[in-house]
């Protein structure tokens, strides 16, 4: 039986059952499940690998900034904190982004053009840049264990001014490695991530801001962490209000941030946001409390980028997320042709 006739046969049945009078049509509610049996979107097939490549290089970028704070400062112990883990977070984002590709000669293969319209080519090219100005301003921080003559007392003397240049370098390319994972995620046709382009990059520049801030927390001693409290409140603000945006103005599409996985690590990642700045700026003299501070705002940061990355596969894999914001944007555009070709129109010019 066709289904049109099937359903008027039971809604049919279901009004002479409730002695009702003329026939009413039931059309149950829509549910987007496939394009003729096969998905609308085909969701990323990225693994955790991907969200830790997200963490690992907003860390990089946040400890650098820092380390070129303390620099800047005279504050040799956020200085050494920011370099050395900077060089450690942008060494496994190479490993996690390699891990991903599958060779290693794929990266050096996208090394081989630069194409400014690729978030995926500039980023090569960013981390590629960023990469050995980090090395080699961790490196110099070896310097006051090397001897004073002979070869490695050249090294001694050369390595502080280059590891001074270097980390100016890193701290200049830093800014372009915290957002470009954000423009990645919004240049893809995920919806919850493609229709969250404005806010993305902000949250991932605020997170790692937050990140940076909790290393110099943790490490330095709390006559030297100005810096790092000042990072706390500037990437937190950023993060809570871009967090607060993606799950507030999408429409529809903020649901998958709010709910499943990524719902529960989004609120997690506020949770510790905020006592992570909230301690940063009570904690001033208080060395427990700054270390507490800075593990809740990496913890956070960690929760943050997992949450994003979650919840921009729970949109792709769910069909709704895909049709029912076009078929409003469809109807919008009827709307508005039907206003412009309304009484009182004035005449088209083709």
């Amino acid at each position: 039986m066709p289904r049109s006739a099937t359903c008027s046969a039971g809604s049919a049945s279901g009004t002479s059952r409730g002695g009702g009078g003329g026939e009413q049509l039931n059309v149950p509610p829509a549910e987007f499940t496939s394009y003729y049996g096969r998905p609308i979107l085909k969701a990323p097939v990225w693994k955790w690998d991907i969200a830790a490549y997200l963490f690992t290089g907003g860390l990089a970028a946040g400890s650098s900034l820092l380390a070129a704070g303390g620099q800047l400062t005279g504050r040799p112990a956020l200085r050494r904190a920011g370099r050395v883990t900077s060089l450690a977070a942008v060494s496994a984002s190479a490993y996690f982004l390699v891990n991903d590709l599958g060779k290693p000669s794929r990266f050096h293969h996208m090394l081989r053009v630069a194409k400014l319209t690729s978030p995926m080519s500039m980023g090569t090219w960013i981390l590629s840049t960023f990469g050995p100005a980090a090395g080699v301003a961790a490196v110099a921080e070896a310097a006051p264990w090397l001897p004073e003559r002979g070869v490695l007392g050249l090294g001694r003397r050369l390595l502080p001014p280059v590891g001074h240049a270097a980390g100016l370098v890193a701290a200049a390319t830093a800014p372009a490695l915290a957002t470009y994972t954000g423009v990645l995620l919004a240049d893809t046709s995920v919806p919850s991530w493609h229709e969250a382009y404005p806010e993305l990059p902000t949250i991932f520049a605020g997170s790692a801001l937050a990140s940076g801030a909790g290393v110099g927390l943790l490490a330095a001693p709390t006559d030297q962490a100005g810096p790092a409290r000042r990072f706390a409140v500037a990437g937190a603000a950023l993060e809570l209000w871009g967090s607060h945006r993606v799950e507030n103005r999408l429409g529809l599409l903020s649901e998958p941030y709010a709910v499943g996985t990524a719902g529960k690590l989004l609120r997690a990642g506020r949770a510790l946001t905020a006592a992570g700045m909230v301690g940063a700026l009570v904690g001033r003299r208080s060395r427990a409390l700054s270390a507490l501070s800075g593990g809740a705002l990496l913890a956070a940061s960690v929760c943050t980028r997992f949450g994003i990355f979650h919840g921009g596969v729970a949109s792709a894999k769910d069909p709704k997320y895909t049709v029912v914001p076009q078929r409003e944007r469809a109807r919008q555009r009827e709307r508005q042709a039907g206003d412009d070709n309304g009484p009182g129109a004035g005449p088209k010019l083709e």
